[in-house]
Protein backbone atom coordinates (compact mmCIF):
# COMPACT_ATOMS: atom_id res chain seq x y z
CA UNK A 1 0.00 0.00 0.00
CA UNK A 2 1.32 3.22 -1.21
CA UNK A 3 2.28 5.37 1.89
CA UNK A 4 3.97 9.22 2.54
CA UNK A 5 5.06 10.07 5.49
CA UNK A 6 6.32 13.93 5.69
CA UNK A 7 8.51 14.98 8.37
CA UNK A 8 10.83 18.33 9.46
CA UNK A 9 8.14 21.12 9.89
CA UNK A 10 7.70 23.73 13.08
CA UNK A 11 7.47 26.61 14.27
CA UNK A 12 10.37 28.87 12.51
CA UNK A 13 10.72 33.13 12.62
CA UNK A 14 9.64 35.06 9.80
CA UNK A 15 13.50 35.18 7.51
CA UNK A 16 14.10 31.72 8.98
CA UNK A 17 14.66 28.76 7.05
CA UNK A 18 12.88 24.58 7.24
CA UNK A 19 13.53 21.50 4.99
CA UNK A 20 10.69 19.39 4.54
CA UNK A 21 11.28 15.80 3.99
CA UNK A 22 8.97 12.91 2.84
CA UNK A 23 9.52 9.33 3.06
CA UNK A 24 7.58 7.39 0.48
CA UNK A 25 7.21 3.49 0.76
CA UNK A 26 5.34 0.68 -1.26
CA UNK A 27 5.07 2.15 -4.74
CA UNK A 28 7.60 2.69 -7.76
CA UNK A 29 9.01 5.84 -6.26
CA UNK A 30 10.90 6.32 -9.32
CA UNK A 31 7.98 6.30 -11.60
CA UNK A 32 6.07 9.12 -9.69
CA UNK A 33 5.77 12.34 -10.31
CA UNK A 34 6.12 14.26 -6.78
CA UNK A 35 4.79 17.20 -5.45
CA UNK A 36 4.23 19.69 -2.41
CA UNK A 37 1.12 21.47 -1.71
CA UNK A 38 -0.07 23.63 1.48
CA UNK A 39 -3.09 24.36 2.90
CA UNK A 40 -3.63 27.39 5.49
CA UNK A 41 -6.39 27.73 7.32
CA UNK A 42 -9.73 28.54 5.80
CA UNK A 43 -7.84 28.12 2.52
CA UNK A 44 -7.79 25.96 -0.52
CA UNK A 45 -4.94 23.45 -1.01
CA UNK A 46 -2.41 25.10 -3.44
CA UNK A 47 0.48 23.21 -5.13
CA UNK A 48 3.65 24.78 -3.91
CA UNK A 49 6.30 22.75 -6.05
CA UNK A 50 6.68 19.58 -8.32
CA UNK A 51 9.25 17.77 -9.48
CA UNK A 52 9.35 14.92 -12.35
CA UNK A 53 10.20 11.17 -12.12
CA UNK A 54 13.93 12.18 -13.02
CA UNK A 55 14.46 15.01 -10.85
CA UNK A 56 15.18 17.22 -13.47
CA UNK A 57 12.02 19.35 -14.30
CA UNK A 58 10.89 21.00 -11.98
CA UNK A 59 7.82 23.47 -11.36
CA UNK A 60 7.36 26.23 -8.13
CA UNK A 61 4.44 28.77 -7.74
CA UNK A 62 5.24 31.88 -8.07
CA UNK A 63 5.05 32.63 -4.22
CA UNK A 64 7.88 29.94 -4.35
CA UNK A 65 10.50 30.99 -6.74
CA UNK A 66 13.66 31.95 -5.68
CA UNK A 67 12.51 31.13 -1.91
CA UNK A 68 11.96 27.09 -2.08
CA UNK A 69 13.52 23.96 -3.72
CA UNK A 70 12.20 20.51 -4.14
CA UNK A 71 14.84 17.95 -4.71
CA UNK A 72 14.36 14.25 -4.70
CA UNK A 73 17.00 11.48 -4.08
CA UNK A 74 15.00 8.45 -6.09
CA UNK A 75 17.49 5.72 -4.49
CA UNK A 76 16.55 6.88 -0.75
CA UNK A 77 12.67 7.13 -1.46
CA UNK A 78 12.49 10.36 -0.29
CA UNK A 79 11.48 14.24 -1.51
CA UNK A 80 12.69 17.50 0.24
CA UNK A 81 11.56 20.76 0.16
CA UNK A 82 14.60 23.60 1.68
CA UNK A 83 12.32 26.64 2.30
CA UNK A 84 14.47 29.94 3.27
CA UNK A 85 13.22 33.34 3.69
CA UNK A 86 10.09 31.72 5.13
CA UNK A 87 7.54 34.82 5.69
CA UNK A 88 4.54 34.14 8.17
CA UNK A 89 2.17 33.86 5.18
CA UNK A 90 3.63 30.32 4.39
CA UNK A 91 2.31 29.23 7.67
CA UNK A 92 0.33 25.95 6.68
CA UNK A 93 -0.28 22.64 6.48
CA UNK A 94 2.49 21.44 3.94
CA UNK A 95 1.42 17.79 1.89
CA UNK A 96 3.48 15.32 -0.12
CA UNK A 97 1.44 14.34 -2.99
CA UNK A 98 2.59 11.64 -5.84
CA UNK A 99 0.46 10.90 -9.36
CA UNK A 100 1.65 8.07 -11.34
CA UNK A 101 -0.46 7.51 -14.35
CA UNK A 102 -4.22 8.62 -12.57
CA UNK A 103 -3.66 7.22 -8.94
CA UNK A 104 -2.39 10.14 -6.61
CA UNK A 105 -1.93 9.73 -2.97
CA UNK A 106 -1.43 12.02 -0.40
CA UNK A 107 0.65 12.45 2.93
CA UNK A 108 -0.85 13.36 6.54
CA UNK A 109 0.78 16.57 6.43
CA UNK A 110 3.59 18.56 8.56
CA UNK A 111 2.46 22.12 10.48
CA UNK A 112 4.84 25.25 9.41
CA UNK A 113 4.49 28.02 11.46
CA UNK A 114 6.04 31.12 10.78
CA UNK A 115 5.76 33.46 13.32
CA UNK A 116 7.78 35.76 15.73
Amino acid sequence: QAQLVESGGGLVQPGGSLKLSCTASGFIFGSGIMSWYRQAPEKERELVATIDATGRRTNYADSAKGRFTISRDNSKRTVSLQMNSLRPEDTAVYYCHVRIGTAIKWGQGTQVTVSS
